[in-house]
């Protein structure tokens, strides 16, 4: 029973990540759209700041412990696509970092990246969760 309680809690957490993870790319393009300096700016930066501490970081956080937990009482980790899937979570978790990392530059005024290139971005966890779910389903090895 504890394993489909693991199960149930990872998933719930996991759409709670890949929300937020779709989100703060997109409020990124509206973020540099506003004027700099403007009050625009400022609700933009707070939205952010509210969306990866509320849910983004409490939720990759929750979706890992639970996540290895549920590897363990399954018996996946000496399996071959857990492995694959673990190095995506990785790739994934890292993507999380970079926008966390980003959202602190644009804290500071700097904006790196275009429109276009946030706008694209929103396309990595749709296609890391394509796989992973692919992964953990089929188990094709």
């Amino acid at each position: 029973m504890i394993y489909l309680w693991l199960k149930a809690g990872h998933i719930i957490f996991v759409i709670f990540w890949m929300a937020g993870l779709f989100m703060l790319p997109r409020y990124f393009v509206y973020h540099q759209e506003a004027a700099p300096g403007s009050a625009e700016e400022t609700i933009w930066l707070d939205r952010e700041r509210k969306l990866l501490k509320i849910i983004l970081n409490p939720s990759v956080a929750v979706v890992w412990i639970l996540g290895m937990g549920l590897a363990y009482a399954g018996g996946a980790m000496n399996q071959g696509w857990f492995h694959l899937k673990l190095a995506v979570v990785l790739a994934l978790t890292g993507y999380h970092l970079y926008l966390s990392a980003y959202h602190r530059k644009l804290q500071r005024g700097e904006r790196a990246l275009t429109g276009k290139q946030l706008r694209l971005f929103n396309e990595v966890p749709g296609i890391a969760a394509a796989v992973i779910v692919v992964l953990a389903v089929i188990k094709p090895f």
